[in-house]
């Protein structure tokens, strides 16, 4: 048992860490290099020829990064670790958002870029733009910059898990967590929502920028973490 946990713990570092270094090399590198001149003139080579590339490491990383998490998991219940346990309370606070981030990059993300990319051949090849690119880009820039946000508190309370374990004690001291769950589903909702449903990639602040972005999810982490502190 403890060899297979420590395998599948192995596999989920070395997908997460694939999946979340490609999903910030999209946003703090390439993105912002498309919007200078030279990353203008690049771009559509560069969508042609990397972004598939990138976009498999980035779907897949994301795949076998939940599927050992889940089966991390049910490990860990099955050994005996209570769901309600201060342990789990954190662990599932990151799963939450590792759920929604993998649904946008398997959903949102990866079917939106297959319209960028269809379009970027097409165009190279001399044929009309299609018009619904543009927007399917939007959708994946901000469903990415999403993510992004969701990734600073998803580390945070994966890496509590094991190592701050008085935070968020939970039903190891008889706690009630339903409150914290609340809360919880209601405020990650709601950032959920914002990438899902905003007018367009343009006018969602702060998600527009990198440093916005950053703030944005240094900001969650913090709600959650106080949530955690003084509800349960």
């Amino acid at each position: 048992m403890e060899i297979t946990e420590f395998l599948l713990r192995w596999i989920h570092f070395l997908a997460g860490i694939t999946w979340i270094g490609v999903l910030y090399y999209f946003n703090f590198i390439q993105t912002p290099f498309f919007g200078t001149e030279l990353g203008g003139t690049a771009k559509s080579a560069m969508t042609r020829g990397l972004v598939p590339a990138a976009l498999w490491w980035f779907r897949w990383g994301a795949m076998f990064t939940l599927l050992s998490g889940v089966l991390m998991l049910f490990l860990k219940l099955h050994t005996g670790t209570s769901l309600s346990s201060g342990y789990m309370t954190r662990v599932l606070t990151g799963g939450l958002m590792g759920t929604l981030m993998f649904l946008n990059v398997w959903f949102l993300i990866w079917p939106a870029q297959k319209i960028v990319i269809a379009n970027a051949e097409n165009v190279a090849g001399g044929g009309e733009a299609n018009p619904a690119a543009a927007g399917a880009g939007a959708r994946a820039g901000m469903a990415s910059r999403t993510n992004t946000l969701f990734s600073i508190p998803m580390l945070f309370f994966m890496a509590a898990a094991s190592h701050l374990p008085s935070l968020a004690r939970g039903a190891d001291v008889g706690i009630h967590v339903l409150t914290y769950w609340t809360v919880a589903f209601i405020v990650i909702g709601l950032v959920e929502i914002n990438g899902l449903i905003g007018p367009d990639a343009t006018t969602q602040k702060p998600l527009t920028t990198v440093s916005g972005t950053i703030h944005a999810g240094l900001a969650l982490t913090t709600v959650l973490l106080l949530s955690q502190v003084f509800l349960i």
